[in-house]
């Protein structure tokens, strides 16, 4: 089972780095599988930990993707890292093991500290929209057009039944990052 959460890292000079992230739970370990290239990948190898957010506030996934937010974060206690402000909550991770491979190596985590801020209620379908069209856009580069204008109008139709207004804004961003997207293919890209 996938996870999707938020990944904090930070590069060697100590910049915080903020990416939307489906992990695994594997014998007990956390398996982070990035694809290359990633500053994500370049961030967990170089500094061998990273901080595993869980927030039901979609518009980190989505701002994450777009340039949009910048997100509150605090120090983490047991990692050289730090924590989304808004998750409701943490798990402060430390590499264990890479088995590499050239398109998407496998990284292990142990958890060392982990930290429940507030209760989750679960996603309504608006917000679970929007994370599946985040993953979509964050694979922009790999996926042909017909699929996601696919996905895309499905999906849309949990946006006009159950979003608020962090959903609306969140998803506003990703139809953004999609149509620019598709500008840029066509060369009328004007941003």
């Amino acid at each position: 089972m996938i996870y999707e959460s938020i990944l904090t890292s930070l590069n060697r000079d100590g910049q915080a780095h903020i990416a939307p992230f489906g992990v695994k739970e594997s014998h007990g370990q956390i398996l982070i599988a990035p694809f290359r290239p990633s500053t994500t990948l370049d961030n967990l190898v170089t500094t061998g930990q990273a901080v595993l957010n869980l927030t039901d506030d979609v518009r980190v996934f989505a701002g994450s993707l777009t340039g949009h937010g910048d997100w509150p974060l605090r120090q983490a206690h047991k990692v050289n890292g730090v924590v989304l402000a808004s998750a409701l909550a943490h798990r402060e991770l430390e590499l264990v093991d890479i088995k590499e491979d050239a398109v998407r190596p496998e990284l292990y985590f142990k958890v060392v500290h982990e930290e429940m801020h507030t209760p989750f209620r679960g996603f309504n379908r608006a917000q679970a929209a929007v994370i599946e069209f985040a993953v979509l856009v964050s694979r922009l580069h790999m996926l042909p057009m017909e699929k996601i204008d696919a996905e895309l109008n499905y999906l849309r139709i949990a946006i006009e039944k159950t979003a608020g207004e962090r959903e609306l804004q969140a998803w506003q961003w990703l139809i953004d990052k999609v149509e620019n997207y598709k500008a840029t293919l066509t060369g009328e890209n004007q941003a």
